[in-house]
């Protein structure tokens, strides 16, 4: 009877840890999963070029070059996270608004930017991106797709979904002999990092700080060296490994495309 009772335990604690990733709707067998619906609201910035989104707190530059386009939204501080945010994907829907388009569509657009706090208007007034406020101030392009643009300000439920990238991470290279600055592009899965290392050919792993947005640093001198990075994300905590990223002979002001991604 032992053995049969701890084998009955042991199953049972399977099955919760089961239930509690399905419940946590984050991470299952490798895989991110849409999280809860919630409801906040959105704005939109720019015109319908998009031209005004390019730039912005998380680093992307040019969006059309980084393969994000005009499928974008700014972020509130609360769900910015000081940059942790920045790459993680949104499924939006508007709500009970009369000037939601018919069937109250909804739009997958990625966090490049912040959406700066506003201290001199309420928050219910203008203020939209007050913390604690969740809000969502969306390329123009994206927030059509939900709404006529003429009402400035619609309510909208929200999950984080898995962002579906082609290809491999990206790593621009910024910096120089002695400091590398990484901006990381096109990641997968839940979209986001917490952390990252850099190897070269002739070191050990190398611990990089979180600089701003989505951009990592380490002071060493990584010239002349072929370079490997190790990447977890920010949700899930999964780690990937990135090898031989970028050849020996890398330079700052170019990107380098690995075959690696979360999924």
């Amino acid at each position: 009877m032992g053995p049969i009772k701890s084998s009955w335990s042991l199953n049972k604690f399977f099955a919760i840890v089961f239930v509690v990733f399905a419940i946590s709707g984050e991470f299952v067998a490798g895989y991110y999963r849409p999280g809860p619906w919630r409801y906040a609201h959105a704005t939109f910035y720019g015109d319908e070029t998009g031209s005004e989104t390019m730039g912005g707190a998380c680093g992307y530059g040019n969006l059309f070059n980084s393969g994000y386009g005009v499928a974008t939204a700014a972020l509130s501080t609360t769900l910015f996270k000081d940059g942790y945010g920045c790459g993680q994907c949104f499924q939006i829907t508007c709500m009970k608004s009369p000037h939601c388009y018919y069937g109250n569509p909804s739009t997958v657009v990625t966090a490049t930017n912040l959406c700066p706090p506003n201290w001199y208007q309420d928050s219910n007034n203008g203020g939209w991106c007050n913390p604690p406020r969740t809000h969502f101030d969306m390329a123009k392009p994206a927030f059509m797709k939900l709404a006529n643009w003429r009402a400035g300000i619609i309510p909208v439920a929200y999950r984080r979904v898995a962002c579906q990238r082609s290809g491999g991470m990206r790593f621009q290279f910024q910096g120089n002999a002695y400091w590398l600055l990484i901006f990381v592009m096109n990641v997968g899965g839940a979209g986001d990092i917490k952390s990252m290392a850099v190897k070269g050919s002739r070191t050990n792993w190398i611990s990089m700080s979180h600089n701003w947005g989505a951009s990592y640093q380490a002071f060493s001198s990584l010239y002349g060296q072929s370079l490997s990075f190790r990447v977890t994300s920010y949700t899930t905590g999964q780690t990937i490994y990135a090898w031989n990223v970028a050849p020996a002979n890398w330079s700052a002001g170019k990107t380098y495309k690995a075959t690696a991604n979360f999924r």
